[in-house]
């Protein structure tokens, strides 16, 4: 029997849970929850960062409360944000940038003039988000060059576990998120970091998911009056973690959806997919765990419906998301559509509102009641996972049987009936904590429990229940009648 703890951190929540490895299955408790969140400075969105470190150390203290005997720790985040420490004290230079920080736009013109989008995407195949890692680091440089002397940075995951005692280096999924990475040597590019002309000793040193890296600092031993614990590198990019945690079937093509704040849906490949096609569907080959490539596309998920609960309740509307379900199911299907990757959706604002606009302005209608607006949001996410994953099927001249969906957006079970009838195909929904449980998993391999990644998908097939859902053969006839309509709204 083996013990690890789990730092699970969404750009919205944050959790530790011990995972317990015993007889091939895998059981886990949850010892701590807190809210997380961007922090609004002067008009600049940061990360809370000591408060994290903090909430880190509350959960640790929690987990040891229990009696159980920690084998390792290990911590996954949302993707692309950074922090920088001086070399000397290990200090933080300042907040790190939330990625819905507007600083970037003005910088993603800058660097296009140095190096092309298109060329940029061939070099890394990453598709251009203006909140990735390469325009955050230029915008930072540009606004704050004292930061970048005599410093370093760290993604936050492995900020965090630096703060624990970690050793100061990058795991290799999240780097993969930072538009900088040769996707090939599965290291840092450069050649392109001196086209954009960032300092290269900034930069730390990357390594694998299932890596040790460090130990429990003696300083919180002793302040925890426990041993030492062995720090590992998980896939600490969120999706990374998520997708090592697929319940894979073991015969036939599959896809994932990584279904959370952001909707990452895609395929697991042997080696980058670069092409023309690849770039213009703005599909991306993100690193995962065992040396895999994550070819995925992006697509905004529950944020929409966390946005417009959030504004509501402001207004004293007092809705939970089971009200907001069943307010959607109760309302027409296929009225409205929106584009959910739409760049007016992405920051913190009034969604309905917004929402409500960009119905108006492609004429699809006026007065648009809340049902209707939260109606909008599950139609076109459905639409848009069925016309996304048609794209994968195209460019890799492959069929899927069927879709994977792991992580918190499993709990919506009308939006994943609504994404079977979309995709006319079975959706396979669970693990919901996918992510924290890949995350353990991942650290077992470290640990030498388990052998490698289909070692860990079978612990996954054979501890977590799995849900089904069948497309309705109306729903999925209404579906079809509308997708040229859809895609034309959806662009």
């Amino acid at each position: 029997m083996k013990n690890f703890l789990a730092f699970d951190l969404g750009a919205s929540s944050g959790r530790a849970i011990i995972g317990t490895l015993s007889d091939g299955k895998l059981a886990m408790q949850e010892v701590h929850r807190f809210p997380n969140g961007p922090v609004e400075i002067d008009g600049s969105f940061y990360w809370d960062y000591p408060r994290l470190c903090n909430e880190l150390k509350t959960g640790l203290r929690n987990a040891l409360a229990t009696g159980i005997k920690l084998d390792g720790i290990s911590i996954d985040t949302w993707g692309v944000d950074y922090v920088f420490f001086d070399k000397e004290t290990l200090a933080m230079r300042r907040l790190p940038y939330n990625y819905r920080d507007q600083r970037t736009i003005a910088a993603s013109e800058k660097v296009w003039q140095k190096i092309s989008q298109a060329d940029l995407y061939k070099r890394t195949g990453i598709q251009c988000m203006t909140l990735n890692t390469i325009y955050q680091l230029c915008a930072h440089y540009e606004e704050h060059p004292e930061d970048f002397e005599n410093s370093f940075f760290l993604p936050v995951p492995d900020a965090l576990a630096l703060s624990l005692g970690g050793t100061p280096v990058a795991e290799y999924t999240f780097c993969s998120t930072t538009n900088l990475l040769d996707p090939v040597k599965r290291q840092w590019d450069w050649e392109l970091i001196d086209i954009l002309g960032l300092p290269k000793e900034v930069f730390p040193e990357i390594v694998p998911a299932a890596t040790p890296a460090g130990m429990l600092s003696a300083e919180l031993c002793a302040e925890f009056g426990c041993g030492p614990i062995p720090i590992y590198k998980c896939g600490s990019h969120d999706t990374a973690s998520a997708v090592a945690a697929v319940p894979a079937p073991l015969q036939g093509q599959w896809a994932y959806l990584s279904a959370g704040t952001w909707a990452l849906l895609g395929a697991e490949n042997d080696a980058p997919f670069i092409t023309a096609e690849s770039e213009k569907e703005s599909i991306t080959n993100e690193g995962g765990v065992g040396g895999k490539i994550r070819f995925l596309t992006n697509i905004m998920g529950s944020w929409l419906f966390q946005e417009l609960r959030r504004v509501w309740n402001e207004e004293g509307k007092n809705l939970s998301f089971n009200d907001m379900e069943n307010m959607a199911r109760n309302s027409e299907p296929c009225k409205y559509f929106i584009n959910p990757n739409c760049a007016e959706f992405a920051a913190p604002g009034d969604m309905p509102g917004n929402i409500r606009a960009f119905i108006r302005r492609t004429g699809q209608g006026e007065n648009i009641s809340d049902a209707e607006v939260i109606r909008a949001v599950y139609d076109s996410l459905a639409l848009y996972f069925c016309s996304k994953l048609e794209m994968l099927e195209k460019l890799l001249g492959v069929k899927y049987a069927c879709l994977n969906v792991v992580g918190g957006g499993t709990k919506d079970g009308f939006l994943m009936e609504l994404a079977a009838c979309a995709l006319d195909r079975q959706v396979v929904a669970g693990p919901v904590e996918a992510t924290a449980a890949g995350n353990i998993l991942v650290q077992a391999m470290a640990d030498g429990e388990l052998p490698d990644l289909a070692g860990v998908r079978q612990v996954i097939r054979n501890s977590f229940e799995l849900k089904t859902f069948a497309p309705d053969a109306v729903m999925t006839e209404k579906y079809n009648s509308v997708k040229d309509k859809f895609l034309a709204i959806a662009g």
